[in-house]
C-alpha cells in the first residue's frame, strides 16, 4: 500500500523506506513506535507542546470508555459508509475515537485508507498505540501533509475549519462531514456558568462547498457526577468551571444532560 503523504517542507510526494518516509529531497521522518508518524516541522510549532494538553486527552480518553456518545460515533460512520470512500482524513482525529470506527466499518474494502491527523502529539501516540487499522500523524490540520485533492471523504468533528484547505484536500465532488453543536449541546451543565445560554446553529458552508444535509441527532442522558467531569474538561469551556460548579454538580451522583449534535454534509462544488 502506498500512502499518500507528502513532505511537509517541500511538498514532495513520501515514500516509506522501512520505518521512514522519504522524499526527493531527502527529508526524512521517522515513525515512532506507536506507529504514527510526526509531520509537524519544528518551525511550524507555535508552542512546545501544541494542540490538546494530556490532561484534556486523558479526559476524553475517560469519557469515551463510557457509551455516552456511541449514537454520535455510529451516525458518523453510518454516513462516512455510504459515501463509499477510498480515502477518509479526519481533521483533528484527537485518540481516534471516531476515526478507528470508520476504519472498522470500511475495512472490507481493502483499497481504502483512513487517516487520521491532530497536532497533539499526546493525543495521536494514545491513537496510534490502540488502534492500528488507521495512519495516524502528527501535523496541523491548516497545513495537511497530503497532496492535493488526496481524499474523496473529509471528517471534522468539532475541529478548526480552515476553508482553503479543505478545498485544497477536497477530491473533485468530494465529501466534507463537520460535526457541531446542536442548539441545546450541554445546555443543563452551561446553566452552571452563564445566565444566559445561547442556543447554536448549524454551520455555513465552507468557501467551495456546497451544502447537501443538515442532520440534527440529539439525546437526553442520565450521566454520573465524575463522568461529567471528564465531560466537562475535554469542551472548550472548561477554563469557565470553578471548584464551587464542580462542587454543585458533585452534589448530586447523577444529571440529565442533552447531547445534541449538527451532522452536516457538504460536497466540493
Amino acid at each position: 500500500m502506498t500512502l499518500l503523504y507528502q513532505c511537509p517542507l517541500c511538498s514532495m510526494a513520501l515514500e516509506q523506506q522501512k520505518q521512514s518516509l522519504c522524499c526527493e529531497n531527502r527529508h526524512q521522518f521517522d515513525f515512532a513506535k506507536e506507529g504514527y508518524i510526526n509531520l509537524l516541522p519544528v518551525q511550524n510549532k507555535k508552542s512546545k507542546q501544541p494542540g490538546d494538553n494530556l490532561q484534556m486527552v486523558q479526559a476524553r480518553r475517560a469519557f469515551f470508555a463510557t457509551d455516552h456518545y456511541l449514537f454520535l460515533q455510529q451516525a458518523i460512520v453510518d454516513l462516512i459508509c455510504r459515501y463509499q470512500p477510498k480515502c477518509v482524513i479526519d481533521l483533528g482525529c484527537g485518540e481516534g475515537f471516531y476515526t478507528h470506527a470508520v476504519a472498522n466499518a470500511v475495512s472490507q474494502q481493502d483499497d481504502t485508507q483512513i487517516y487520521g491527523v491532530d497536532i497533539s502529539k499526546s493525543a495521536v501516540k494514545y491513537a496510534a498505540k490502540r488502534y492500528k487499522n488507521v495512519h495516524f500523524s502528527v501535523a496541523s490540520i491548516k497545513q495537511t501533509p497530503f497532496a492535493d485533492r488526496a481524499a474523496d471523504v473529509m471528517l471534522s468533528v468539532f475541529a478548526p475549519i480552515f476553508e482553503n484547505e479543505l478545498y485544497r484536500l477536497s477530491a473533485n465532488n468530494g465529501k466534507l462531514l463537520i460535526v457541531s453543536p446542536g442548539p441545546k449541546h450541554l445546555f443543563e451543565l452551561k446553566q452552571f456558568i452563564y445566565d444566559d445560554v445561547q442556543l447554536h446553529e448549524p454551520v455555513t458552508a465552507p468557501k467551495g462547498f456546497v451544502l447537501k444535509n443538515h442532520t440534527l441527532i440529539e439525546q437526553k442522558q442520565t450521566i454520573e457526577a465524575k463522568v461529567i467531569e471528564h465531560l466537562i474538561q475535554m469542551t472548550p469551556f472548561a477554563w469557565k468551571f470553578k471548584d464551587v460548579h464542580y462542587q454543585l454538580i458533585n452534589e448530586r451522583t447523577s444529571h440529565e444532560v442533552t447531547l445534541s449534535f449538527y451532522l452536516s454534509e457538504f460536497e466540493k462544488g
